[in-house]
C-alpha cells in the first residue's frame, strides 16, 4: 500500500511545544498542585528529594510534552509538488506566541487544501501518539473546531489510514520498538536535521532568546527529514538541495 501512495497527496507536519509558563513558580496554585501529581506519577521522586527543586526541574524538562501543561509555538508543514517535470518540496510554518491564532491558521490550511481523508494523507514521525493528539487537544482547549482530517472521535483504526506515522511504519508490528527521527536519518544515510538545536532546547530558545524563526527553521528541517524517510520507505530517491524551498 505504501508504494502506491502518491507523495503529492501527503501533507508532512511537525510541531514544537513549550511549557505554558517559563517556570513552575508562575503557575497558579491549582496548576501547581496538578503538576505535582503528574510529576510524581511520571518520575517518582525519592523520599529525601527536595520537592521544590523536583517540581521546578520536572516542570522545566517535561511540561512541554503534555497538552494540559504545554502549548504549541510552531507547526511546520511541507508538501511535494511537480510542475513542468520539476519536482520540489515546499515548506511553511505557523509560528508565534498566539497559539489560538496559530492553530486557526493551520486549520484553515487543512480545511482549504487537505480535507479528503479518502485520497489525502498527513505524515509525521510519532504523529499518532504526539503531534495529532497534541494539536487536537489544544484546539479543543481554545474551542476551535477540528479539521476533517483530524476529527478522529469514534474512528476505527481502518478509518484513520490517512495518518502516516513513520515511527509506526518502521516498527513492522514490533510493539516495543522506538526509533528516533535522528536514528532513521542515519540508517538511511539522509542528512541529519539536527544541525542546530534539538527538541530539548526549544523551550530555552523560546523563553530566553525569543527566537521564533530559529524554532521554525528547526521544525521545517524535521519535516524535511520525515519527507526524505518516507521516500526511502517507498524506495524512491531523496530530494536534493536544489529541490528544497524552506520558508525560514
Amino acid at each position: 500500500m505504501l508504494q502506491q501512495i502518491d507523495i503529492h497527496q501527503i501533507l508532512f507536519i511537525d510541531i514544537e511545544t513549550v511549557s505554558q509558563k517559563q517556570a513552575f513558580g508562575e503557575l497558579n496554585d491549582n496548576f501547581k498542585s496538578l503538576w505535582e501529581i503528574k510529576a510524581k506519577q511520571l518520575l517518582k521522586p525519592s523520599d529525601d528529594e527536595n520537592m521544590e527543586e523536583f517540581n521546578e526541574n520536572s516542570y522545566q524538562n517535561r511540561a512541554a510534552i503534555f497538552a494540559e501543561f504545554g502549548k504549541i509555538v510552531c507547526i511546520s508543514v511541507g508538501f511535494v509538488a511537480t510542475k513542468n517535470d520539476i519536482t520540489s518540496a515546499k515548506f511553511k510554518s505557523f509560528v508565534g506566541e498566539d497559539e489560538k491564532q496559530l492553530l486557526a491558521d493551520f486549520s484553515l490550511l487543512m480545511n482549504n487544501y487537505y480535507n479528503n481523508p479518502d485520497k489525502q494523507f498527513i505524515c509525521g514521525h510519532n504523529l499518532k501518539e504526539f503531534d495529532v493528539p497534541y494539536i487536537c487537544r489544544r484546539m479543543l482547549i481554545h474551542q476551535l473546531p477540528l479539521p476533517k482530517m483530524l476529527d478522529l472521535h469514534g474512528k476505527k483504526p481502518w478509518e484513520t489510514k490517512h495518518l502516516l506515522d513513520t515511527m509506526e511504519l518502521w516498527k513492522f508490528g514490533d510493539g516495543k520498538a522506538f526509533s528516533s527521527l535522528k536514528l532513521l536519518t542515519a540508517v538511511f544515510d539522509i542528512p541529519s536535521p539536527k544541525d542546530d538545536i534539538d527538541g530539548s532546547q526549544v523551550g530555552k530558545v523560546f523563553w530566553e532568546e525569543n527566537d521564533l524563526p530559529r524554532i521554525a527553521k528547526y521544525c521545517e528541517k524535521d519535516v524535511l527529514a520525515v519527507m526524505q524517510i518516507l521516500l526511502r520507505f517507498q524506495n524512491q530517491p531523496i530530494l536534493t538541495t536544489n529541490q528544497i524551498i524552506f520558508s525560514y
